[in-house]
Formats: structure tokens, sequence, C-alpha cells
């Protein structure tokens, strides 16, 4: 295992650089992007030449150019926060108190801070670059609104605008949070960074256009019932006076003018813009293909090279694109393929192979363990559920069953007598063997059917079950199908028969039907309650966000499985040596386990449901279908090998079960 510092050595050759480089295309990018919003921003369907003219000027003035170069630090210092904050696994929350700990975590607590700032700095920029009424936040008063003309009034637009881009900038962060925006993801098809840019573009534009949209639908919200308050402190803060011949922006009147909607919407969507644009090139220059070279001449650049690489578990963006490099180079290089299989000198052993192979079926068998590990407890579970129904009028023998008090806590609305013997293992046949079935149906509940009524009536001595029966197949319960009383029976001493003992007749005393009524009401509140609390909403999980968060890595194990799949594949007619024929039957064992465990998970239910498309454009919604890319590769992998080798696999050692899995693949029935 090596060093960290020779483990990060890929970040600071490779991933700053190629951050700078998207920073610096975001810059460059930048002036264009604010002349067309200056000339959108400015634009006059009746006076066309003039507002032209009137942009030109601005973005020749010294105002412009400072705002351009606070439009720049903004830039950096977004391509500084992709840097810090980017991931390539997903960090999905299962539950509403996990996302509300990603939101409230302290780290993320700084993010929204610097967010807000960014947010009012660009705000500001924007009321430079629109002018008019919005350029300066105060202004003197008119003579005829208060006695003296040396007073400062509030220029409400100008607020409107700063707190809008505040706005802005923290639901943009929080945003990036619940969309998982920090996640970059790996394309499968390899593209020039050009035309990846060049594809994404109006996806961009139409994702920053919808997202101001609807952000500045809920900051005319927010500043309709809150904008007196911030008003009222910037007057007393700033002792400046109220111009009463102007409508108050707080109200109907005030916020249904057509053109300071306008120029919210567009100045939002000129900040997501950047700001998405800069994420985009950060994603296509950081996943951009890297060839690690398979072997060095030099002992200090041992530890670059591809068999090193993979054995390292930081930074995981170095782990990924190994793991990609292996995947694209077993398919398309057969010069590097024969580095592959080639032996060390001297010795003669497969280094490369071994290393390889071992990290691809180590990362395999986690899987599989994973899927097991997780199948188990939702077993668990699912039994632990099963078992908690059960009543709160419990006999006092069930009380003092061990273990059971907890299960039997939450009833449902039709009451169930489950008693704690069930739980106790016990032989068949012995005296001390209570003959009970798992529930017992309450007799009293005015909703048991007549039928069961009958069968659980004592039995006549005219009827034929009374007595003894001679046929020693039977075996007979006493003259109730079901007790609730056998658990003082399990530590007592041994009684005779049930069936020679009859019982007396008792009579139930059914209550009134309005006790009944209320009753059931009673239970059906504590019913809707149970399910509705707060508690139960934020503490439940989430049954497609645990299935992702299952397979929130599988891309590692797609590319490992297509790398060990074409390898083995191609050592068919490229192995000289034979060097992947030693650990074939483990490659098999360890896909054909996976196989298993993946089809045994999708059995699960919300397992196989496709999940909902997410209205948000620029979230990576990659993570969520890595399972079903998963199936679908594991199972290509098989075939690929079986398809290759045909009957020769027969002669491979392995279990029967597996032996058994792998002839359904060579027959094409799987």
């Amino acid at each position: 295992m090596f060093s960290t510092e020779e483990s990060c050595w890929f970040v600071r050759k490779v991933i700053c650089w190629r951050a700078v480089a998207s920073i610096a295309w975001a810059v460059l990018l930048l002036p264009p992007i604010t002349a067309v919003f200056v000339i959108l921003s400015r634009l006059s369907l009746l006076h066309p030449i003039q507002a032209i003219s009137e942009c030109l000027s601005l973005l020749m003035s010294a105002s412009a150019i400072f705002t351009l170069i606070l439009l720049c630090g903004v830039i950096l210092l977004v391509g500084f926060l992709n840097l810090e904050y980017y991931t390539v696994i997903p960090t999905i929350a299962c539950s509403k108190i996990a996302l509300l700990g990603q939101l409230f975590h302290p780290c993320q607590l700084i993010n929204f801070i610097v967010h807000i700032v960014m947010g009012i700095t660009m705000a500001w920029c924007c009321t430079i670059a629109i002018g008019g009424r919005y350029d300066t936040l105060v202004y003197h008063c008119p003579q005829n609104d208060v006695d003296s003309s040396s007073q400062m009034c509030l220029n409400e637009y100008h607020v409107i605008l700063l707190l809008a881009g505040a706005f802005f900038g923290f639901s943009h962060s929080v945003l990036g949070v619940i969309y998982n925006m920090n996640y970059v993801s790996f394309h499968s098809i390899q593209q020039y960074k050009y035309l990846r840019f060049k594809g994404s573009l109006p996806m961009v534009l139409k994702c920053s256009a919808t997202q101001a949209l609807y952000s500045v639908r809920n900051y005319i919200v927010l500043y309709f019932f809150l904008g007196y308050i911030l008003k009222s402190w910037l007057y007393k803060t700033l002792n400046l006076q109220l111009n009463s011949s102007v409508h108050p922006l707080d109200s109907i009147a005030g916020l249904l003018d057509l053109s300071l909607l306008y120029h919210l919407w567009i100045s939002a969507s000129f900040i997501f813009f950047t700001w998405n644009t800069t994420l985009m090139l950060f994603r296509i220059f950081v996943t951009e293909f890297y060839n690690f070279p398979l072997q060095s001449s030099f002992t200090e650049d041992a530890h670059q090279c591809l068999p090193k690489v993979l054995t390292n578990k930081q930074p995981m963006i170095l782990k990924f694109l190994a793991l990609q490099d292996l995947a694209l180079l077993s398919q398309h290089s057969p010069s590097r393929r024969h580095e592959v299989f080639s032996l060390s000198q001297p010795g003669g052993h497969p280094h490369n192979w071994n290393a390889i192979s071992k990290e691809c079926l180590s990362l395999l068998a986690d899987l599989t363990q994973r899927l097991a590990a997780y199948h188990d407890a939702v077993a668990t579970n699912g039994r632990s559920k099963s078992l908690s129904t059960g009543s709160d009028r419990k006999s006092s023998s069930e009380t003092s069953a061990s273990g059971t008090e907890d299960l039997l806590n939450s009833r449902p609305m039709f009451q169930m007598k489950t008693p704690a013997s069930i739980f106790k293992r016990t032989i068949v046949g012995s005296p001390h063997s209570p003959l009970t079935s798992p529930f017992t149906p309450d007799l009293d509940s005015p909703f048991v059917s007549p039928a069961l009524r009958r069968l659980t009536a004592p039995v006549e001595q005219c009827s034929p079950w009374f007595g003894t029966v001679q046929s020693p197949h039977i075996m007979r319960r006493g003259p109730k199908l079901w007790s609730t009383s056998t658990d003082s029976q399990v530590d007592s001493s041994p009684q005779s028969s049930p069936t020679l003992v009859p019982s007396p007749k008792q009579e139930p005393t059914k209550p009134s039907f309005m006790n009944q009524f209320f009753q059931n009401r009673k239970e059906q509140v504590k019913h809707f309650f149970a399910k509705r609390v707060l508690k139960m909403y934020l503490f439940n999980k989430l049954p497609e966000a645990s299935n992702q968060a299952l397979f929130a890595d599988s891309q590692a194990h797609i590319w490992a499985l297509e790398g060990l799949s074409y390898l083995v594949q191609a050592s068919f007619s490229e192995d000289q040596f034979g060097v992947v024929q030693t650990t074939l039957p483990s490659i098999l064992s360890c896909m054909l386990a996976l196989q298993e465990a993946v089809d045994r998970h999708f059995k699960l239910p919300h397992a196989s449901s496709k999940p909902i498309k997410s209205s948000n454009s620029m979230e990576e919604s990659t993570h969520k279908t890595l399972r079903f890319a998963l199936r679908a590769t594991v199972k290509t992998a098989i075939y690929r090998i079986t398809t290759t080798f045909g009957d020769h696999l027969n002669a491979i050692q392995m279990s029967a079960e597996h032996l058994k899995r792998l002839q359904q693949f060579l027959e094409y029935k799987e």
C-alpha cells in the first residue's frame, strides 16, 4: 500500500490542472455571456437602435470592466467549490432525516453562505448592467414628499434585486444538495470535449431558464410576505425616508410589474447559466479519459502504473479513471492487452494480470457480500414486521414471555391475539408442547364472520369429532381450535389430552354497540397517527433511495466486469502463456455468484421499478439506473465468456450449483 503522498500525485498533476482549464474556459466565455445579458436586459422594441448604442457604450465603460472583474472572481470561486465538493459516488439520503442532516452539515452551511454572497455580488453586477431605476441603493427624495430635498429615500427596486440574488444563491445551493449536483458521472461513449460542450449547451440554457422561472416565483411569494420586515429594518438602519409616491413592491400592485418580473427572470437566468456552465465544463474536463501505463522502467514511477493504481482507495476519481482505462484497453487495444498477459523478466510471473484480476475480483466479491447482507436485513425486517401484529390485551401468561413485548406493541385495526408460546421452540407430540395456531381471532368483534364463529364453537357430544378417534393419522385438537391459555401450561405439570377434557360452554359477553363503535374508532385513529406522525415521516426508509444507495458505486463494478470479461475473451487467442486459465474458475464463480445476488435483489419490492425522472436537467441521474446497467452487464459478461470458450468450460472445477447455472448460459437459457 502506497503512502498518501504517492496516491495524491494524480490530484496535483491531473485533476487540479483539469479544474484550472475548466475555470479558464468559463472565464473566457464570460464576456460574450455578459454582453448577451446586457442586450437582453436593455432591449427595447420601440427604440432598438438607441438600445443597442446604449449597450455598446456601457460595455466600453469603466464600470463594465469593473463588473467583469467581479464576475471573474465569482467564477473562480464557483470553480473552487466544484473542485472542493465534487464526488464520483453520490451521497444518497435514504430517509428525510438523513437529507436534513446533509443540509445542516457545517461544511454545507458554509457552502450556503458562500453562494448567498456570490448571488448578491452577481445581482449587484446585474443592477449596473440593467441601469435605470435599479442603478443605486438610495436617491434624493422628491421635494413635495419631504420638507428638505437633502433627505435620501430607499430605492426598493435595487433592494429587491439584491435580495433576489441572495435567494437565488441559497436556492441553487440547496438544490445542489437535494439533486446531488456535485456528483460527476462518466459517459459510456467517449467524445471530444468540444462535442460534449456543444451538445450540452442547449440543455444548460433550458435548465437555467426553467430554474430561474421557479426561483422567481418562489422569491415573489416570499417577498410579498416578508418584504415589509426587510424594508423596515433598512429604513431604521440607514436612516432613510419612504417615498410615498411610489407603490411598495411588497404589494400585489407592485409585484405585478411586468418589467420588474422580466428583469428578475433575466438576472436569475444569467446567474444560473454562468454557474451551470462552469459546472458543466468541470464535469467535462475532470472525466476525460486518462491513459495509465501498465509498467514502468523506473521504480519511482511504479505507483503510477495501472496495476498499482487499481489498488488505491483514495482518491476515488483515480480508481474510477483506472477502471475506465482497464475497460477500454480490454476492448480496443491489443498491444496493451499483450502487456497484461506478459510475464515479468526475470522470474516469469504474470504480475500485471494477477494484480488486475485480484482487484477486480475483490470489487465483485465485495458487492456480492453487500447484496447478501442487504437481502438478509430486508428478510429479517420482514419477519419482525409480520410478528408485530399482536394485541394490547394480553393474558398474564403472555406478559411473562420474554422478548415478545416489543414485538406486540403495534396492532392493526382488527385485533389478532398471538400467544407468546409460538415463539418458543417446542417438540411436536411432547406432553409439554402446546398445540396452538399462529393466531387467535377475536370472537367478540362484530366483524368476525359467522363461519368462523361456528368453526371455533365448542364441539357438541353428537359430533363425530367428540371423544376419541381410532385413526392414528388424525391429530385432533381440543374442543377449541385455538387457545390463548396455553402459555401457562408450558412450564406446568403434564395434563391430560385436550380431547378427553370437555370444556364447558361459555356464553361470550358481547359489548354494547356504542362501546364497540368507539373502540373501533379509537383503533382507527391510533393506526392513522402511528403511520403519519412526523417521526415516521422523518425516519422511514425510502425504498427507491435505499436501492440507489446500494448501487451508488456500481459504475466501478461495471467497468471491472467489462474489463475482466473482455480480457478473458481475448485470452482465448492472445494469451500465449495461459496466465488467464489459472484464474478462470474463480472469475466465473465470482461472476455467477454476483449474478445470482443481483437476480435475488431484483425480486425484492421496489427493486425493479424505474425511478421517476427528475425535472432538474442539471442533475446527474446516471446513479439512479446503475442497478439495471449492472444486471445487464453481469449477464453480458458471462455470455461473452461462454460463447468464446463453449464446451471447454465443462472441464472447469467449480461447485455443482455454479456448474448448473453455467450450463444454463451455455445453452442460452438464462
